[in-house]
């Protein structure tokens, strides 16, 4: 039976229909509500409905924040047109019901997910990640939309390899008062110094929690960590952030400038605007696609292509695994792998030989064109046993997120080759 209109949602219960949706299922959860699927018959599309929990009582702080959040969602409800902002679709209320009707992305993350040093992406994937997001802030900032909240989870990343900016509950609207929230400013470990000190807040703010995801996605550190906010908060006003290069050594010299220069102290150091970031980033990211198709990757080409597991592959969806992939070098009794550990990485020895062990117990081996890591690639289970390296070893790993990125038809052959591999393993035990 469908839950009557006037009701409100009670906690852990999927309604039936939200205005004129009807709900498939709840596929999130946050702070200020809960997301259901849907899908709009008239447009025949799939939407994400965000329904605000917001209390009957007025006098309620948090229904005052959250009631104001959702007004102002609402009200970009077309305002926002851009390739790389969610767009929004409908807004409605209904018997203490708000919601906000966005579009969905089916298989879509944020960049949570990347912003582990194990998990990292390629640099020149991070630059043309910001570079998107650079560009979409710079159209909502010239439109007078201040976001005040970007972080890795209110990016996200689709299957094909696009952006989409979410969440612009707390995005200040210029001239408008329905957008001033006290107690909310944005997520402390990407607030810009500005907004700690509650002062004027301008689309510079905005660059400098760019900046901030970008160091994140590029080092897998946050530029400021501390054991409690009021240090952490210190830390964003007074000091300096490690430099880049101390947290990954492969770092281009320009692009570590490019994420400094968004971390200045000082608005008026930092770009311009989003467009001159952009434009930075462009530079950028041709210098790096000069530097990856030098010789030395031309080499790592020319040994994938003589190993059996790629005899399948396309040249372009060799060229994307590398891209997606890590080169690792192994020394003679070096572990490649541990027994116990959690890893959802995919292995493929590219020459030399390694030991296959099971509670310190040598169980078998691995040579030139073997692969290793089914289990944690397909279930990110522990890993089942140890794998060293017998004589200098060189491996490529691929990691179940990263492959994410790649084309569809990328996967679709990694796939393939991989469940080939897999079964040949089980026919031969």
């Amino acid at each position: 039976m469908a839950m009557p209109a006037s009701q409100s949602i009670p906690p852990g219960k999927i309604p039936d229909r939200i205005g004129k949706y009807v709900i498939i299922n709840q596929i999130g959860q946050g702070s200020t509500g809960s997301v259901y699927l849907s899908h709009d018959p008239y447009f025949h599309r799939d939407v994400a409905i965000k329904v605000y929990d917001i209390e009957p009582n007025e006098g309620l702080q948090t229904g005052k924040i959250a009631r104001k959040m959702f007004f102002n969602e609402a009200h970009m409800v077309g305002m926002l047109q851009h390739t790389n902002i969610l767009p929004i679709y409908d807004a409605g209320e209904e018997n203490n019901q708000y919601y906000v009707v966005s579009e969905h992305i089916q298989g879509a993350r944020t960049l949570e997910a990347y912003c582990r040093p194990d998990n990292l992406l390629p640099i020149d994937d991070v630059v043309k990640i910001i570079y998107k997001c650079a560009k979409a802030l710079h159209y909502a900032h010239i439109r007078g939309v201040i976001h005040r909240d970007i972080k890795p989870g209110n990016i996200m990343l689709t299957t094909g390899n696009d952006v989409r900016i979410i969440d612009f509950g707390i995005a200040i609207l210029k001239d408008a008062d329905i957008s001033r929230i006290e107690g909310i400013a944005g997520s402390p470990c990407y607030m810009s110094p500005e907004q700690i000190k509650a002062a004027e807040i301008s689309s510079a703010s905005d660059l400098y929690s760019l900046g901030a995801v970008m160091y994140e996605l590029v080092t897998g550190f946050r530029p400021y960590r501390a054991a409690s906010l009021t240090r952490l908060l210190n830390q964003i006003i007074y000091a300096t952030a490690a430099p880049v290069h101390t947290l990954r050594a492969d770092v281009p010299e320009e692009l570590e400038e490019a994420i400094s220069t968004a971390l200045q102290k000082d608005p008026q150091k930092r770009y311009a605007n989003g467009g001159e970031l952009a434009s930075a980033l462009t530079k950028i990211y041709r210098g790096l696609r000069e530097q990856y198709d030098k010789i030395d990757n031309q080499e790592h080409f020319d040994l994938l292509r003589r190993l059996k597991f790629f005899h399948d592959f396309s040249q372009t969806e060799i060229w994307e695994l590398l891209r997606a992939s890590e080169w690792g070098e192994y020394e003679a009794g070096q572990a490649i792998a541990r027994q116990g550990e959690m890893d959802d990485r995919f292995y493929v020895i590219v020459s030399g030989q390694a030991m296959v062990e099971v509670n310190e117990k040598s169980v078998g081996r691995f040579g030139a064109g073997d692969c290793f890591g089914e289990a944690g690639y397909i279930t990110d289970a522990k890993r089942t046993s140890t794998i060293k390296a017998i004589d200098s070893v060189t491996v490529l790993s691929v990691s179940a997120t990263l492959l994410e990125q790649v084309s569809s038809e990328c996967q679709l052959r990694f796939n393939k080759v991989f469940l080939r591999s897999l079964i040949l393993r089980l026919q031969g035990d």
